[in-house]
This record gives structure tokens, C-alpha cells and sequence, in this order.
């Protein structure tokens, strides 16, 4: 749904935040969630610190839903699983966000969501998986060896993802 994106868009970018060049981010620098390397290869070029500084909106928005949104299936998702699966596969990868919500709902853990996916996901209540996914967020944020730098916000993100979109329902 659109609308669904839309409003998932501006929640992540809320979490994401602006620019960041960060020592302990393996990822450089990265701009409203958006990682320098992931633009350059999405656009096939080469932005420099100026460029990254000034991304908005518009120009990270087709990363997301390309990257994020549509290899998730977010679209296919109920309301409040997609934001869960969305904001966890920008945050840590589409294959370990899918892999997750294929755990909670019992499917096949291979990282691509297709129809057995989707049809467990159909079958199953969506305040479950949102919750089961949170639970397997929280441990792997903690499993992390960056956690002692960025994990008291990686659980306030869990947290507030999981409110979310348990609102969401």
C-alpha cells in the first residue's frame, strides 16, 4: 500500500536522523539512514561529503523503497508487520529482517520472501509476529560487538517500532 510506505518512510527517516560520520559505524557516512556506499551504488556514482550532507527526502526515497520496501515485500505485508520488517531490514538488512519474520511465522529461514512467506504471514496474527520479531531484534542487537556504542538507541528503535506497529494493526 502507498499510504503504508509513506507513512513508514517518515517513521524510519524520524529514527534514521540526519548526517552521521560516526568512528564505531563500520557504515561511514550516512545521511537520513542512507549510507554513502549504498548511494553511490544505487546511482552509480561517486557523492562526496558536500553531496551526502545535502540528501533529502526525495533523493533517498526511491533507495528505500527499491532496496528495502519492495525486496521485502512490504507491500504484500499486513499493516504494522510491514513496518516492522521495513524498518529492521533498512536498520540491519533485508536478508536478516526476512529471515526474522520467517521465523516468527514458522517458514522456510532463506532470506527471500515469497508466496510459502507470505502465505504463513496470512495465516498467522499480526500482533504475534510483530512481537516474536521484536524479540529476535533485541537479541540481535545485543549479540553485536557495536552494542556497547550504539545499543541503548538500537532497543529505543526496537522499542518504538514495535508501538508502532502494533498501532498499526
Amino acid at each position: 500500500m502507498k499510504a503504508n510506505f509513506d507513512k513508514c518512510l517518515s517513521m524510519l527517516l524520524e529514527h534514521e536522523g540526519g548526517y552521521v560520520n560516526s568512528k564505531h559505524d563500520p557504515g561511514g557516512m550516512t545521511n537520513l539512514g542512507i549510507t554513502q556506499r549504498t548511494y553511490n551504488d544505487y546511482h552509480g556514482i561517486r557523492l562526496d561529503e558536500q553531496g551526502m550532507r545535502n540528501l533529502t527526502r526525495a533523493d533517498v526515497e526511491p533507495i528505500y523503497k527499491d532496496r528495502y520496501w519492495n525486496k521485502c515485500k512490504c507491500h504484500e505485508l499486513p499493516s504494522g508487520v510491514d513496518w516492522a520488517v521495513f524498518d529492521w531490514a533498512v536498520n540491519s538488512g533485508t536478508g536478516r529482517a526476512a529471515k526474522a519474520l520467517q521465523k516468527a511465522v514458522g517458514a522456510v529461514e532463506d532470506g527471500a520472501i515469497g508466496s510459502k512467506t507470505l502465505a504463513l504471514v496470512k495465516d498467522t496474527d499480526s500482533v504475534s509476529i510483530i512481537n516474536r520479531m521484536a524479540v529476535y531484534r533485541d537479541q540481535f542487537y545485543r549479540s553485536l560487538s557495536t552494542f556497547e556504542h550504539f545499543g541503548k538507541g538500537w532497543i529505543r528503535r526496537n522499542d518504538e517500532t514495535r508501538e508502532q506497529a502494533l498501532k498499526m494493526v
